[in-house]
């Protein structure tokens, strides 16, 4: 390598060092005198600002101000005052320094409006990222002709939409504005931004569809998730297969319909998150076989087909809501689903189909709108009025014994297919009603064809719809209403019978399908048998539904009944009284759980809580479950109160990442919870206990997966559920492990349910110490941030292999988080604290272990605000649990020099830039230089996340 050699020469050719040393001299010593335009500026700076000690801004010549820089001529040049836990404000007059090129003031507590710096052509970077602004000016971009960054993330920004003025920023490479509050659509401006690579704007409230100006733009990286709008981001996604240069797309979290769209031109896609949408069809092999993608999440949409089979090097996840005819991933589907299917892509997809089209036979039972002959042929299709819009698809040809196709009322758009003439068996063809054109293809005179209601039926091209779509629009005098053979009332007449009674023949079905339904409400209503045990909960239907509890009271006072909705949070009835709450096929008899548990005997114990006892139980079928006590002499108000939150959230919520509660059971004192059994039992077992439980200690990928697990199950919790609740009580032991060594958190006792925007609630302290957030233990007051505070201490465990609070410790040690944090200070003392059983050969495993170690920290900042969302916890792991990969960082910023190094700091970064070969991650940026604060230019972290590592103690 060059750099030591030239080392080498610098140590025996002092005057070489010398001449080297003279020519760096200007970058730390400033001999510069302040322009008196930009010394009045500082000193406006200095007094808005007030923790102006940690500046040491004492000399009266700013050039001569840590942290500033000045050009030769006295012009202020660079700001770089981030990280300082600074407070006050910024003044408006910033805007008169006309030389700056770099201003950073990201982590700090500022406050106030952010003052618009519109004008300032030489302006380059802004980072006003983590901070508590109150507004953005509209006009801050204009003239910023030269801006090529800005980060503006989580800040508390009033409503505020993008402005047409950023189209002022050409040269613009970053917009990052994450959690800033930003309302609208996305102004399709943004696509004309020819320089702009990375487009995050999760967290925000972000209406309508994507922009068509995204189409061949330059955007890499997209983040618009979690946008918190009623309407959300919606439409369609087919923009995406025109952004030839897009890496990562983010969009999950959000109310995107139709299909996937073709990938084919994508050719650099590696992360694709679209989960928790809308979004319909079958997975198209234009993304199965992308050679560059490398993470993909689609779980709950509602894609229909195949179920997809990736490359092996893909990390996927596709579960959830999604409607795959089969679970076994690249077997086809029945040929009638593939019909259904292609005749439905003509129509986009629609919701209502794929809401509906269950498994991988849609006669048994029939599908909605589809009937069958005795040996499985499909004989009637009747989509009326189903609010469908796109064309009538030449492939209803492959239905060959259908009779019967009604598509009246729609919003169909385009010609009759000539193909459809072809249908042998076809009597009868209804597209009345819709807004099609062109000549009527001449069908067998037995076939009655209706096309009244589409005033352009016969004439070459289709004019706009008028009036509401699928509405009856009226047929002109001559327009033909029908055509081939069946022109006459009493031909008419015979058809329209048959019709009549297809669809009476649906509606029948429809009326059976509908008394069963009434009739299982009705057997749910019932306390089962001591024989009976029904283990499939059924979901509240409304996400406002309470909880319905009927008290019987005891014999005491004549067993009067009386009911009650039970909201989250209620007070208990006494010890005495019988509760049976109605949430579906749930109430388990006393006498079927001694049954199980061989009344509850020792033998049968899984672990004890400060709930009571569980215990592990067998039915007769061989399912075995877990079965939670409640110990008689916790059977008071607080007790009763953890017992019906469990049941009360987890009737509401359901989620592979959440342990599944299987039925409870209320007799005299007796309380009792029945869940799925996870074999393993806790993850503090593997982490703490594995020794003397003769377990073997869990290697890294194994760590990973459970913590993106948990981190998934706590993300569904806190915004993807039907209402945002909180755990309060996350931590090792209330996570359990199935056979497969997947994660699902359990022990909801303590849930709340979240506040609604950013304010909190005071409640009374629960959860266990070691893991409370401080905002949290100090004043009451609750947010899903106190959640996040705990995931970022488990996180710390499973890096350490030690327990949130160790009292074999020594007193400075005795606290995870404040440990944690003195080891992470650099590379060397961080090795030291990583759990000696895990494998460290691999490098990337050790820069794996770095991003999470990062991870954690920030969830664990002591500002609420500071830490990150759930869902960046999620996107941080998942790119880990296939093969972690650091990102290349643009060469300007990584051989950058920080004005503010001494020499021998500079040349310590360079010796360790010389040993990446050009390549550094965010996992072991914060090793460079012993720790310290060289205040670079542009994070290389993601700009959601706190420095919580040079920010206040946690504790």
């Amino acid at each position: 390598m060059i750099f030591p050699h030239f080392l080498e020469k610098m140590r025996n050719n002092p005057l070489l060092f010398l001449l080297l040393l003279s020519l760096l001299s200007p970058l730390s010593v400033h001999s510069q005198t302040a322009s008196p335009a930009d010394a009045s500026v500082m000193q406006d700076l200095k007094k808005s600002l007030d923790s102006t000690s940690s500046l040491n801004w004492t000399d009266p010549n700013p050039c001569n101000w840590p942290h500033v820089g000045c050009a030769n001529d006295g012009r202020i040049t660079r700001i770089q005052i981030g990280h300082l836990n600074l407070q006050g404000s910024l003044p408006a007059s910033l805007s008169a320094l006309a030389s700056l090129t770099r201003f950073e003031a990201m982590f700090n507590q500022l406050t106030g409006p952010v003052p618009s710096l519109s004008g300032l052509t030489s302006l380059q970077f802004v980072l006003l990222n983590n901070n508590n602004f109150t507004s953005f000016p509209p006009g801050f971009f204009a003239g910023l002709t030269n801006l090529q960054q800005i980060y503006i993330d989580y800040n508390p920004f009033a409503a505020w939409e993008l402005p047409a003025a950023l189209l002022n920023a050409s040269s613009l490479q970053v917009l990052s504005a994450t959690s800033a509050n930003i309302t609208g659509p996305v102004p399709d401006f943004i696509g004309s931004l020819s320089s702009l690579t990375t487009l995050h704007l999760a967290f925000n409230s972000l209406s309508g569809p994507l922009p068509g100006s995204f189409a061949g733009s330059s955007v890499q990286s997209l983040w618009l998730n979690g946008q918190r709008s009623s309407s959300n981001l919606n439409g369609s996604l087919s923009v995406l297969q025109n952004m030839t240069y897009l890496t990562e797309a983010w969009l999950h979290g959000n109310s995107f319909t139709g299909p996937l769209p073709d990938f084919s031109l994508t050719t650099m896609l590696q992360n694709l998150s679209v989960r928790d949408n809308q979004i319909t069809g079958p997975v198209p092999e234009t993304l199965t076989s992308l050679a560059s993608l490398r993470v993909v999440n689609l779980t709950n949409n509602l894609l229909q087909g195949p179920s997809p089979r990736f490359g092996p090097s893909v990390a996927v996840d596709i579960r959830g809501t999604n409607s795959f005819c089969l679970d076994e991933a690249g077997v086809g589907c029945d040929p009638r689903v593939d019909a259904l299917l292609s005749v439905a892509q003509a129509v986009g997809y629609p919701a209502r189909f794929a809401l509906y089209w269950k498994g991988n036979d849609p006669c048994n039972p029939p599908w909605p709108g589809i009937s069958c002959s005795a040996n499985g042929n499909i004989t009637v299709l009747n989509f009326q009025k189903m609010e469908l819009s796109g064309t009538i698809s030449p492939n209803f040809l492959e239905f060959a014994s259908l009779q019967v196709l009604n598509l009246a009322g729609n919003d169909l758009t385009g010609t009759i297919p000539n193909q459809l003439t072809t249908l042998a068996n076809l009597t009868v063809l209804d597209v009345s009603n819709n807004n099609l054109y062109g000549k009527i293809p001449l069908f067998r005179s037995n076939v009655l064809v209706k096309t009244d209601g589409n005033s352009d039926i016969g004439k070459d091209s289709g004019s706009p719809p008028a009036g509401t779509p699928g509405s009856p629009s009226g047929s002109s005098p001559d327009t033909p209403s029908t055509s081939g053979g069946g022109r006459n009332k009493s031909s008419s007449g015979v058809v329209v019978g048959s019709v009549i009674g297809g669809v009476c023949a649906v509606l029948a079905v429809g009326v059976g399908v509908f008394c069963v339904y009434r009739a299982k409400r009705k057997h749910a209503g019932r306390v089962q048998s001591p024989n009976e045990m029904v283990i499939h909960p059924r979901l509240s239907g409304s996400e406002n539904d309470g909880v319905k509890i009927t008290i019987a009271n005891s014999g005491v006072n004549g067993g009067a009944r009386s009911e009650s909705n039970y909201s989250h949070g209620s007070s208990g009835t006494g010890p005495g009284d019988i509760h049976v709450i109605e949430t579906g096929s749930m109430v388990i008899s006393i006498q079927v759980l001694k049954n199980v548990t061989n009344n509850f005997s020792a033998e049968n114990v899984l672990g004890r809580g400060g709930f009571g006892t569980v215990y592990k139980g067998e039915l007769h079928d061989g399912t075995k479950i877990a079965v939670k006590r409640m110990e008689s002499g916790v059977v008071t108000e607080k007790g009763l109160d953890e017992f019906k939150s469990e049941i009360a959230v987890l009737t509401k919520v359901r989620h592979r990442h959440l342990v599944g509660l299987l039925g409870y059971c209320l007799d005299g004192n007796e309380r009792l919870l029945v869940y799925e059994y996870m074999p393993q039992g806790t993850l503090s077992r593997f982490l703490f206990h594995w020794k003397e439980e003769g377990l073997k200690p869990l290697e890294w990928s194994k760590r990973l997966t459970i913590a993106l697990d948990v981190a998934r199950g706590v993300e569904y919790l806190h915004g993807l559920a039907h209402q945002s609740f909180i755990h309060r009580d996350l931590k090792p032991s209330n996570i359990l492990l199935g056979d497969d060594m997947r994660a699902k958190v359990a022990d909801f006792g303590l849930v709340r349910l979240a506040p609604d925007g950013k304010v909190s609630v005071v409640t009374r302290l629960a959860g266990t110490f070691g893991y409370l957030a401080p905002e949290y233990a100090v004043t009451g007051r609750v947010t899903t941030k106190v959640d996040v505070f705990s995931f970022g201490v488990i996180l710390m465990e499973i890096i350490t292999g030690r327990k949130a609070l160790d009292e074999t410790q020594q007193e400075e040690s005795v606290h995870l988080v404040t440990w944690f944090r003195r080891m992470h200070i650099n590379k060397e003392t961080f090795r030291k604290a990583i759990d000696p059983t895990l494998n460290l050969d691999d490098e990337e495993t050790l820069k794996s272990v770095g991003t999470v170690a990062e991870l954690a920290g920030h969830c664990c900042a002591r500002e609420p605000s500071q830490r990150p969302d759930m869902g960046h916890a999620v996107n941080v792991l998942s790119s880990l649990t296939e093969l972690w990969k650091p990102s290349d960082l643009e060469t300007e910023d990584m051989y950058a020099i920080d004005f503010d190094m001494t020499l021998p700091q500079a040349v310590k970064k360079w010796q360790a830039l010389e040993g990446t070969s050009g390549v550094e991650s965010s996992a072991s940026s914060s090793f460079l230089g012993s720790g310290e604060n060289t205040q670079t230019s542009i994070p290389t972290r993601p700009s959601g996340f706190a420095d919580s590592f040079t920010s206040a103690d946690g504790r």
